[in-house]
């Protein structure tokens, strides 16, 4: 069978090399993270995983079997008193573990969105750049075949600041 990376076309060595950088940063930042976090993160990765379910299930079933007296053996939690004071005591230490990962992957998602709205921000500065020069080039050309006025909207650079100003507007009449 043939190599499947055979059959498509390469990549852009630019693709290449930003590939590369982000999976170097990314590297980067797991060898900074804490060594609490890097344990928070393992603990939330098993839990979340079926063999956490498969041992509970065997642990809880064989706790019930022997409290309830079906294997033979002297029940010492008969109320379940114990098992539900565990089972709490895991929950919070759990529900704890996950937050804190979470906490971590939001912060991780923010700077990610950080990049992704610099890097939308450069490229669309120089999309307009390139607009206004097509347009000048189109003018000397002397080519009419395309709406003026929607050039010279487009050739206009976008403040970040009026956007968001616009859509907070926008939310709140519409919240009316």
């Amino acid at each position: 069978m043939e190599n499947d990376n055979q059959k498509l076309p390469p990549m852009a060595s630019v693709v290449e090399r930003n590939i590369k950088a982000l999976l170097e940063r990314e590297k980067n930042e797991e060898a900074k993270e804490s060594y609490q976090d890097k344990i928070a993160d393992k603990i939330t990765k098993f839990t979340g995983s079926m063999l956490f379910v498969y041992i509970h299930f065997l642990l809880i079933g064989l706790w019930i079997l022997w409290n309830v007296n079906l294997l033979g053996l002297k029940p010492f939690d008969p109320s379940f008193v114990i098992l539900a004071m565990a089972a709490s005591v895991e929950a919070i230490f759990l529900s704890t573990f996950v937050l804190i990962s979470q906490n971590r992957a939001a912060r991780l998602a923010d700077k990610r969105a950080e990049l992704e709205l610099q890097v939308n921000l450069l490229a669309e500065h120089e999309i307009t750049k390139l607009i206004a020069m097509v347009s000048t080039i189109a003018r000397k050309l002397d080519i009419q075949d395309f709406d003026q006025k929607e050039i010279e909207d487009l050739a206009k650079d976008v403040h970040p600041e009026k956007v968001l100003d616009f859509i907070e507007g926008s939310k709140k009449n519409q919240e009316k």
